[in-house]
């Protein structure tokens, strides 16, 4: 599978919506252009009216395909956004030229938010040259040591946007820095505990092995050099990290050291959320997106 198959089952699912917060951004409206090309989706572009509408008209967007929503401030994009996700008005939120800590100021607001009982995390989807499976990386942008009971929600929360993309059964590997587990090294034993909750049925509709180095979890051949057996080693779709840190690396080395593509969501709340950096393409922003509304369908 690669990312662009995501665009094509996202425009399977008719009627979707996507309201996005502060849409006075380039890239972001570049992004808006090709989803509404690709019939992905209907868009809600909240922010200052005026600057929205000559964007949208600089760039030939469809009107037919956007409804424009004023808001006086980033802080009331953010609040009109949300309301609209959690009134069922939109099925996906979308960060635009704003900091992401003012959306999710707005996401977690008691009142009017997209909280649930479960963790927010990231899933970021990868097409790696010479792999022929999409690589997803969780968590590096959200939960910075995530304990446990954590990572069983971000592994929960990941799982159900992969099976949105059809992987029937994923297969996650938390990741350490050896195979062994190492009672100085708190990633071993967590990894082995996720281990054990999922085979007893505590971590459902997917398959957890691991502690599992990197190399191990993405190369059968690895794996097969130092005597691994196991059902994920060498084909992992799913690489939980440790930490953020962990996260962040193996996030951005993909993209600068082995030209990955990727399309990232939130998970966890009431909805998808798409909170795609600034630096981030237009075509990464496509791809968020086509992921959000995929997963849509399983909140």
């Amino acid at each position: 599978m690669k990312l662009k198959d995501l665009i094509t089952r996202a425009a399977q699912l008719e009627g979707k919506k996507v309201a996005v917060a502060s849409a006075e951004d380039e890239e972001v409206l570049e992004a808006v252009k090709m989803a509404v090309e690709n019939n992905l989706a209907q868009f809600i572009l909240i922010g200052d009216k005026e600057q929205v509408d000559f964007m949208v008209k600089e760039k030939n967007i469809p009107q037919d395909h956007i409804t424009l929503i004023h808001a006086r401030s980033k802080e009331q994009a953010c609040e009109i956004a949300v309301k609209a996700v959690r009134q069922h008005e939109a099925d996906v939120l979308m960060k635009g030229n704003i900091s992401t800590s003012v959306i999710l100021k707005a996401v977690l607001n008691k009142e009017f938010g997209l909280r649930t009982e479960k963790v927010l995390s990231h899933a970021a989807a990868f097409e790696v040259n010479g792999f022929e499976q999409l690589l997803f990386v969780t968590d590096a942008a959200m939960n910075i040591a995530p304990d446990l009971q954590q990572k069983v929600q971000i592994i929960e929360n990941t799982v159900r946007i992969a099976k949105s993309i059809g992987i029937t059964e994923p297969k996650v590997a938390p990741l350490a820095a050896v195979e062994v587990i190492n009672p100085a090294m708190q990633a071993t034993l967590d990894a082995a505990a996720l281990t054990q909750m999922n085979k007893r049925g505590q971590i459902k509709n997917c398959i957890v092995d691991g502690p599992l180095a990197l190399d191990n979890a993405v190369s059968s051949l690895a794996a097969e050099h130092k005597g691994i057996k196991s059902d994920v080693a060498g084909q992992a779709d799913i690489l939980l990290v440790p930490s953020i840190e962990a996260g962040n690396v193996l996030y951005k080395s993909f993209i600068y050291f082995a030209d990955a593509k990727v399309g990232a969501v939130i998970a966890g709340a009431k909805a998808p959320i798409v909170l795609t950096s600034r630096s981030d393409s237009a075509e990464s922003k496509l791809y968020s997106i086509a992921l959000a509304i995929c997963s849509s369908t399983n909140h």
